[in-house]
């Protein structure tokens, strides 16, 4: 399959793709004129790329799981890690959410005066919201 066409399956642009296979992440098979070639599991290792990018990994990390080979060959305590550094965010995020939503919906005269939007104010304050 040629680079056109995996850009157009995939929707990753040519200039991506050729990054990735500088980067070692994919590897084209062959030329066919002046465009690179690539095997039909393409999809597949960009399938794994995405996946990966969306969880937050490094390419270099997604480069280690795919391998020299293009089979994955995945750390499961990576993932689980990983998992682990989601949990804490989405727990940091909820906060951040619900403080906001009770800062629009507090009765108090000011805002100031509000001790649930006190303590986000001290969170933000105490770089909290950006570990």
């Amino acid at each position: 399959m040629d680079i056109a066409k995996v850009a157009k399956l995939s929707g990753v642009p040519a200039s991506t793709l050729r990054f990735y296979e500088e980067k070692g992440l994919i590897t084209s098979v062959g030329r066919q004129g002046l465009r690179r070639v690539f095997n039909a599991n393409i999809l597949d290792q960009l399938a794994l790329i995405a996946l990966g990018r969306a969880a937050g990994f490094s390419l270099d990390e997604i480069a280690r799981m795919i391998g020299s080979k293009g089979k994955p060959n995945i750390d499961r305590e990576l993932l689980a890690n990983k998992a682990d550094e989601l949990d804490r965010t989405i727990q940091k995020l909820t906060g951040m959410r619900d403080g906001l939503r009770h800062a629009a919906a507090c009765s108090a005269p000011s805002h100031m005066e509000c001790p649930k939007f006190r303590r986000l104010l001290g969170l933000a304050a105490d770089g909290a919201w950006s570990k």
